[in-house]
C-alpha cells in the first residue's frame, strides 16, 4: 500500500465513509485497490435473500502485521486515507497507527473515562459526514455510566491533544463490572447503533425502559429515530446479555455477536422490537415471542466480541476461543457450519474490521488482563480472506 501513487482512490474511496459503512465492523472501508462499491438494499433488518449462498469452506491468510506493543486495544476505525484509529480500553487513549510503516502516534487520552473490569474506553466510530466535520465517536465508561460521547479530531494539533473536548450526545446506560458492551457502528442509515451489556443484572435485558442488555439506534445527535420499536426510545432490540459486535451485510442486515453463559455464544440477526432471549434462554429454542440465532457455539469455543462481514461471511473474533470464526451465509440464514481460524496461534482477539474485497484487519486482546500476553502483543494484523 503505498499511499502517494493512490492519492485518487483515497479520494474516492473516502467518501464511501460518509455513506454509513461502520467504521468498527459493520462494513467495508476503504483499502488502495478493492472495490467497495455499495449494493442496493432494503432497509437494516429487513430484506431479500442474498440470490447465492456464500461457499461453505473458506480461507484466511496473514498477510501482515501492521502493529504491535499495543496495551489492551478494544475498538478500530479507518481513516478516509486508511490510516487506523485504535482505542486502548484501560489507558482510555485513542492512537493512530500508518498503514505504511505501522508507525503509532498517540491522538489523545479521553477525558472522564474510568476504566475497570470490562469497562473503559471501548468502540470508536468515525461520524457519517467525517470528510466535513471530523468527528469521532467513542463509547466509554465513567465513574457513573457508561456513555457515548463525540470529538472533533484535528490533525494539526500536537500528538496527544489532537481530540477535541467530548460532546455528550447519550448518558446513562447502566455500567458494571462486567457486561459493558461498548461497540457502535454508524448502519446504511447513517444511524448510531449501540450494543450493551446487563452489567451482570440479567434482568436489565428484559426491561424495554433500560438501556442495559440492548442494541440501541438513534440519531448521530443520541434521539432516537423513525422506525424504531417505540417512537420515544432508541432500543431497537433487547434481551440480550452482552452485545460487542455489530455488522451489516450486502443486503443491509444487521448482525450482532452475543456472549452466552455456560452453554450458548450466539450470531444473531437483529430486528426491531426482537427479543433474543437472555436470561430466558441461551441459543435455540422453542419459547414462543422468542428469537433464535442463525449460529451457536458452547462459550469455551468462542466468546465473540467484534465481528465484520466480508466475502459473503460473517467473521467473528473471539476471546476465550482464540480463534476466528466465520459463518458463511444464505440470505438470513447460514449456508453451512461454521469455520475456526487461527486458532490459538494469536491468543485472544477482540475486534475484526472489513476493509473492502477480501482485506479485513484483525486486534487482539491478550493485554486486557484476561490473557497470557507474548512478545510484541497486542497487535493488528492484515488478513486476507475468502
Amino acid at each position: 500500500m503505498h499511499r502517494s501513487a493512490l492519492t485518487a482512490v483515497w479520494a474516492a474511496a473516502a467518501l464511501l465513509v460518509v455513506t454509513g459503512c461502520s467504521s468498527d465492523g459493520g462494513g467495508a472501508v476503504p483499502v488502495p485497490g478493492l472495490s467497495t462499491a455499495p449494493k442496493p438494499a432494503a432497509s437494516p433488518g429487513e430484506g431479500a435473500p442474498s440470490p447465492s449462498a456464500a461457499p461453505a469452506k473458506g480461507s484466511v491468510r496473514v498477510v501482515s502485521t501492521l502493529a504491535e506493543g499495543l496495551n489492551s486495544p478494544w475498538g478500530l476505525a479507518a481513516l478516509p486515507d486508511g490510516d487506523l484509529l485504535v482505542s486502548s480500553r484501560d489507558e482510555g487513549t485513542i492512537t493512530r497507527i500508518d498503514v505504511d510503516s505501522g508507525k503509532k502516534t498517540l491522538v489523545s487520552t479521553v477525558p472522564g473515562v474510568a476504566a475497570a473490569g470490562e469497562g473503559g474506553l471501548l468502540g470508536i466510530a468515525l461520524s457519517p459526514t467525517y470528510a466535513s466535520d471530523h468527528l469521532v465517536y467513542a463509547y466509554f465508561t465513567t465513574e457513573s455510566d457508561n456513555r457515548i460521547a463525540r470529538m472533533v479530531y484535528d490533525e494539526k494539533k500536537p500528538s496527544g491533544q489532537q481530540m477535541g473536548a467530548p460532546d455528550t450526545v447519550l448518558r446513562g446506560i447502566p455500567k458494571g463490572t462486567v457486561h459493558n458492551g461498548g461497540r457502535i457502528a454508524f448502519g446504511p442509515d447513517k444511524m448510531l447503533y449501540a450494543g450493551t451489556g446487563e452489567t451482570g443484572d440479567a434482568a436489565l435485558a428484559q426491561d424495554r425502559k433500560s438501556l442495559a442488555g440492548k442494541i440501541l439506534r438513534m440519531t448521530p445527535d443520541g434521539q432516537p429515530v423513525h422506525g424504531n420499536p417505540e417512537a420515544d426510545s432508541i432500543v431497537y432490540s433487547y434481551g440480550h446479555r452482552n452485545v460487542e459486535g455489530l455488522a451489516w451485510d450486502s443486503e443491509r442486515r444487521l448482525w450482532a455477536s452475543e456472549f452466552g453463559e455456560d452453554k450458548w455464544d450466539e450470531l444473531n440477526l437483529i430486528e426491531p422490537g426482537k427479543n433474543y432471549g437472555w436470561p430466558e434462554v441461551e441459543g435455540k429454542s422453542d419459547r414462543p415471542g422468542l428469537t433464535n440465532p442463525v449460529a451457536e457455539w458452547p462459550p469455551s469455543e468462542a466468546s465473540p466480541s467484534g465481528i465484520a462481514y466480508a466475502r459473503g461471511s460473517i467473521w467473528l473474533a473471539t476471546l476465550r476461543g482464540e480463534r476466528l470464526l466465520r459463518v458463511p451465509l444464505a440470505g438470513r440464514e447460514s449456508a453451512a457450519p461454521s469455520q475456526a481460524f487461527l486458532k490459538e496461534k494469536y491468543g485472544r482477539l477482540r475486534t475484526v474490521l472489513s476493509v473492502g474485497g477480501d482485506k479485513v484487519w484483525l486486534v487482539t486482546n491478550n493485554t486486557d488482563g484476561r490473557g497470557t500476553p507474548k512478545p510484541g502483543d497486542d497487535r493488528i494484523l492484515l488478513l486476507e480472506v475468502a
